[in-house]
């Protein structure tokens, strides 16, 4: 009930821990915490919240275009929604790497287990669009450093995204990524990389915990869990998938509503009442309720 019974110091130190076992860590994106608590539910090991989910959810394009606000109430609200740790998009970082660093202590207050930082020009492009532009290496090491020293919990994860395989490729990337964690990266995120081949070179390459993207549409192959752990890699997202799947359904029922004038057909892909009501502990709330509120009128005229 109130969402989250553990503390954001407790979700970090279990990020922490995943990190460090050797096994994958699959988290899926959320772009409520209704979906997080599903997430949690079906037994995931984290929560991801997508920069392209978010804005997708704002109707404006991934462009770099969603405030730093923006961002620390939503992410916060999905990760009080889970006792799971929640990992966050924070793009560039909001600006110069003070805006960094303060992005770093915001979305630590907001209860988040940790960020990622790319190294793409602000404004910033979808990962898995052409055209993308990267900073200079010591621009990304003046981001990572700020985002590292600003930190109040050690726990808290500071991973750096790097978005060079598209544009200056793989040798670069993993150069890159190298002197990232050098800066005192806690994770590394390798963005569009194309084939097995290529996680496989960046895991001999980088001797730090790896970050896999699993997005459809993009430019990288569809891996599954077993091949990526087998890879090495340490946690694995879905970034947009969650938002695909009900935006999906939400337009082909509304379309059926439109054509036939009733939902009647569509009722039965939907999530009931009852489940709805188990999800959000309704009746723990009662229950709450009742414990508050158990006084009875003393009489007619009161």
């Amino acid at each position: 009930m109130l969402g989250s019974t553990r503390t954001a110091a407790a979700k970090r130190q279990t990020f922490r821990a995943g990190l460090a076992s050797g096994n994958l860590l699959r988290m899926p994106g959320a772009f409520s915490p209704l979906v997080a608590r599903i997430v949690q539910e079906v037994g995931f090991d984290g929560v991801y919240v997508s920069g392209a989910a978010l804005s997708a959810d704002l109707a404006l394009p991934d462009i770099g275009l969603t405030t730093l606000s923006e961002v620390a109430a939503r992410g916060g609200a999905i990760a009080q929604g889970t006792d799971l740790p929640t990992l966050i998009d924070a793009d560039t970082g909001f600006g110069e790497p003070l805006n960094a660093a303060r992005t770093v202590r915001v979305l630590e207050q907001a209860g988040l287990s940790g960020l990622h930082l790319e190294d793409q020009v602000n404004p910033k492009r979808c990962g898995h669009l052409d055209n993308k532009a990267v900073v200079t290496v010591a621009e990304m090491l003046g981001r990572i450093r700020a985002a590292v020293d600003a930190r109040t919990d050690p726990d808290f994860v500071i991973c750096a995204r790097t978005d060079a395989r598209s544009v200056e490729g793989l040798s670069a990337a993993i150069d890159r990524a190298k002197a990232y964690a050098d800066a005192g990266a806690d994770l590394i995120f390798a963005e569009a990389l194309a084939d097995e081949s290529e996680f496989e070179a960046f895991r001999a390459g980088v001797d730090l915990p790896l970050l896999a993207n699993m997005t459809e549409f993009g430019k990288s192959k569809l891996l599954d869990a077993a091949t990526l752990e087998n890879l090495g890699f340490n946690v694995v997202i879905y970034p947009v998938t969650t938002l695909r799947i009900a935006m999906g359904a939400v337009e082909a029922g509304l379309r059926t509503i439109a054509a036939t004038g009733t939902q009647e057909s569509v009722v039965p892909m939907m999530q009931t009442r009852a489940r709805l009501y188990e999800l959000i502990d309704y009746a723990e709330y009662n229950r709450f309720d009742s414990t508050i509120f158990n006084f009875t009128l003393g009489g007619a005229d009161q």
